[in-house]
């Protein structure tokens, strides 16, 4: 009988044991310094949106919170790595909606799952897009750009971050609902994109707010809409697509916090309760928002709820459009 009651007991304790040790882990997480993978290059709203939010989280675990980019084949070099680290909550990646909505329906062999090889973490902000051209360009609404591109068809090109990006995309729909032919010009991230938009070498872009306000302010590019349904709150003059001749257009990007797959969950709730309330401090939500990014903070749930509606968005998107990524 003792046997017995001694086995029960020590079954009751181990069981206590493994019990706590996921509360355990994640009440002393982090321990050492946590990575944040950026799969674009730096200046991208991207990286600038990842900055804002590691700078608060450092200061709130007293570890380094490293941002570090790694662009390369729009977002999948970075996106792979972070899916094949140890998932230990150390190693994590600002996704967008790029790269995990939007390239596992436009690439045939896509080297990661988005939903299998990650754990949602948190959808850290929503990001509108502005449709801008070089001011060499003589248009100055949405209107005038599709009379333009329909009276020289492949003659106007656009930058994007890349072949499946949400600058490319946005332009791909852009494309599809009115009709007009615009020659691709992919880059290996929107800053970049940008930087050649600015200098004249593309004739129009699709570009995050978050990393284009200060142009169109100085009056280096020319805004001619914002790609979101409602307008953009840190420029609020400006129309929507929708509003400027392309009705039921909408298409904006989203940052996203991951971790691979198998971190544990305590972790990963650690984590987005401490990017929730990041989000919601006044200073945070006005720097972001100054910027044209809408701060939105939320669970892993609904992070993952969200993630599936957007898959199943884009795939139809691309499908309708036609368009393949080799």
């Amino acid at each position: 009988m003792k046997t017995y009651t001694h086995l029960a007991a020590s079954l009751a304790l181990l069981a206590s044991i493994v019990a706590a040790t996921p509360t355990a882990l994640a009440q002393s997480y982090p321990a050492r310094p946590v990575r944040i993978v950026v799969p674009f290059p730096p200046g991208g709203g991207t990286d600038i949106g990842t900055r804002i939010i590691a700078q608060k989280l450092q200061e709130s675990w007293g570890q380094p919170v490293v941002v570090e980019n790694k662009p390369g084949a729009a977002g999948i070099v970075g996106t792979e790595m972070v899916a094949k680290a140890a998932p230990d909550g150390y190693t994590l990646i600002m996704g967008n909606i790029g790269t995990h909505a939007i390239n596992i329906s436009l690439y045939k062999k896509l080297s990661y799952d988005p939903v299998k090889d990650f754990a949602p973490i948190s959808q850290v902000a929503g990001l509108p897009l502005f449709l801008l051209v070089h001011p060499s360009i003589p248009v100055n609404s949405v209107k005038e750009l599709i009379a333009l591109a329909k009276a020289k068809p492949g003659e106007l090109n656009f930058s994007s971050s890349g072949a499946g990006g949400s600058m490319h995309v946005a332009a791909e729909l852009f494309k599809n609902m009115t009709g007009v032919n615009m020659v691709h010009i992919p880059y290996k991230g929107g800053s970049p994109a940008v930087a050649d938009l600015l200098s004249g070498q593309v004739a129009l872009s699709f570009a995050t707010v978050l990393e284009t306000l200060s142009h169109v302010k100085s009056g280096r590019v020319r805004a001619l809409a914002v790609t979101s349904a409602a307008r953009s709150v840190a420029y609020p003059d400006l129309p929507t697509v929708a509003e400027a001749g392309v009705p039921g257009y909408e298409s904006i990007s989203w940052l996203g916090l991951f971790a691979p797959a198998g971190t544990p969950r305590d972790i990963v709730n650690r984590i987005s309760s401490d990017v929730q309330r990041i989000i919601r401090l006044p200073e945070v939500k006005e720097r972001l928002l100054a910027q044209g990014a809408e701060p939105i903070g939320t669970s892993p749930e609904q992070f993952a709820l969200g993630l599936q509606s957007d898959i199943a968005k884009y795939a139809r998107i691309i499908r309708e459009s036609g368009y393949k990524a080799e």
